[in-house]
């Protein structure tokens, strides 16, 4: 890991894919960004799986396409004014993979991920009580004459921002997956989370005065301490807010926010992909996979994804047949079939 940034240099992200200290180098928050939550707890866990897919089993052997100054300047902007990241774009443009490279560049362990659908709300990212478990448990043990089961925490469990909001001394990194999917409600409610850093938890909250403190589990896996059933974070978290701009957001949430659009990646940024995931080999007998996809892609809607599996699966498919199972995987997304 190397060195923070010599000084003069404003960016802590710096999109080289390398990781380093720059984080310990970030400004205080503006005062009315300033939170104080705490006792701290101890940071999240270093990152999973789900990074190395998103970022490539051959990130090392390829030549890191750097952003572009705008996408540096607004990460770095949401960073120092401890704002959310809303980011646009179309389908495979990178926005999800955004959240996972700046946690790996600058050493912020797993990123927390709740992925939106159209039934989500806000408390699912916040925590989930499970009531019905507990009561079952407790009928168990009345009629098997066995102890009780464990507190009320041992049926709670912190959400992906629930998670985040917790105070710790480095942001975590959360990726709020496809808010455009969401009901017409979720992104008004995630307004006063977002703009307070905190959150009671009402089951909690009324038993504070027995048991101020509650031992519950993080979306990490791991149990924390709760004081009187309340979240407030330390450190405000590193929050990407995702969209493939299927809907409009309302004026309220787009101005406690940092906007981000990310257009469609040139030549150059699909190679590095291609050669991140699959390696030099496959990056270069699927250039011309590459260049075809970009021609198509000025007239209709494709993922980079598609890419990615028409060049793994044609890798292993002679001439003929490498054609047509590109073609049956790379269709276009815009037309209802």
């Amino acid at each position: 890991m190397t060195e923070a940034s010599p000084a003069g240099e404003w960016l802590i992200y710096r999109g080289t894919g390398e990781p380093h200290t720059g984080i310990d180098g970030l400004p205080e928050p503006p005062p009315w960004r300033d939170f104080d939550g705490g006792p701290l707890v101890a940071p999240g866990p270093d990152a999973d799986s789900s990074s190395a897919r998103r970022l490539g089993a051959y990130r090392h052997m390829a030549e890191m396409h750097r952003p572009s100054p705008e996408e540096l300047e607004m990460v770095n902007a949401a960073l120092y004014l401890r704002r959310p990241l809303l980011v646009t774009g179309s389908p495979g443009t990178g926005k999800s993979t955004l959240a996972h490279a700046v946690a790996f560049e600058l050493g912020l362990g797993r990123v927390l991920h709740w992925p939106i659908v159209s039934r989500s709300v806000l408390q699912d990212g916040l925590y989930r009580y499970d009531a019905i478990a507990r009561l079952q448990d407790t009928q168990i043990a009345a009629n098997s004459g066995t102890a009780p089961p464990g507190g009320i925490g041992s049926y709670i469990r912190l959400g992906p921002l629930g998670t985040a909001l917790l105070p710790t001394a480095k942001p975590r990194v959360l990726l709020i997956d496809e808010l455009d999917k969401s009901d017409i409600d979720l992104p008004n409610d995630l307004l006063n989370v977002m703009e307070e850093g905190e959150f009671g938890i009402p089951e909690l909250e009324r038993l504070a005065e027995r048991e101020p403190q509650v031992d519950v589990l993080t979306d990490d896996g791991a149990k924390v301490t709760l004081r009187e059933g309340r979240i407030r974070c330390r450190a405000f978290p590193f929050v990407i807010l995702t969209s493939n701009g299927e809907r409009d957001f309302p004026a309220p949430l787009l101005r406690r926010c940092i906007h981000l659009e990310l257009g469609n990646p040139d030549h150059k940024r699909l190679s590095t992909v291609v050669r991140a995931h699959l390696g030099d080999e496959a990056a270069t007998v699927g250039d011309d996979l590459v260049t075809r996809f970009l021609e198509r892609s000025r007239s209709e809607l494709l993922a980079t994804d598609q890419l990615l599996n028409a060049i793994y699966l044609t890798h292993h498919a002679a001439p003929p047949t490498r054609t047509r199972l590109a073609d049956m995987l790379i269709q276009r997304l815009d037309r209802p079939r």
